[in-house]
């Protein structure tokens, strides 16, 4: 037999705990790869083989590679929104100071060797179909973003809160596409500086 059929043989009789880890490995080495490479570009083949697993398992936990695509979105929707709630914790009742924390993690990150900007906004460039899984994960943490910005905008007692929200975000989606052209030399990194500016620029004087 050979060792293609052999592991064949062995996912069709895992124990369910041992499927779960197949599960797990499936989901890691497909964020990696969609992460670094892009959605479109790896193939269900690819993944398989890098995760040590086989197509009937990849299968049995995800329905197809759209499924696959939105669940390594999910994933990284609920990291994201890790470190953006990380920041507003730690200085409660100052949403100016919150933003530019989180912002400064973002410049930090995004000058990175190997940095590949925000795998939702990669996601939407991909997949322009609004109907597509993997775009909606992204649409919705956007339009998400996008309102909590605009509250705490509001929370700093800017003239347009809406105007300053969306005047964040851009700078943020800019951070994201910088940082992978110019790399560790490159504008993304003053980004919580320029959002501060921004900010300052977009309060009452005196605040």
């Amino acid at each position: 037999m050979s060792d293609e059929k052999k592991a064949d043989a062995t996912v069709e009789h895992e124990a369910p705990g041992r499927s779960l880890r197949a599960a797990d490995r499936i989901l890691d080495t497909a964020r990696r790869l969609f992460y670094l490479e892009g959605i479109r570009a790896i193939g269900v083949d690819e993944i398989v083989r890098q995760a040590g697993v086989t197509k009937p398992s990849l299968y049995r936990s995800f329905a197809s590679k759209d499924e696959l695509a939105a669940s390594y979105l999910r994933v990284y929707d609920q990291e994201f929104w890790k470190r953006f709630d990380a920041a507003v914790a730690a200085h409660p009742g100052d949403p100016r100071r919150q933003i530019f924390v989180f912002l400064s993690r973002v410049g930090e990150r995004a000058v990175m060797e190997g940095y590949r900007g925000c795998g939702m906004t990669n996601a939407a460039v991909e997949y322009p179909e609004p109907n597509h899984p993997a775009r909606a994960v992204g649409e919705n943490n956007k339009r998400e973003l996008r309102r909590r910005l605009r509250e705490m905008a509001a929370g700093m007692g800017a003239a347009d809160p809406d105007t300053l929200g969306d005047g964040l975000l851009l700078l943020i989606e800019g951070a994201y596409i910088s940082g992978q052209l110019f790399g560790p030399d490159g504008p993304a990194a003053s980004v919580a500086q320029n959002a501060d500016r921004l900010i300052e620029a977009s309060l009452p004087r005196g605040s």
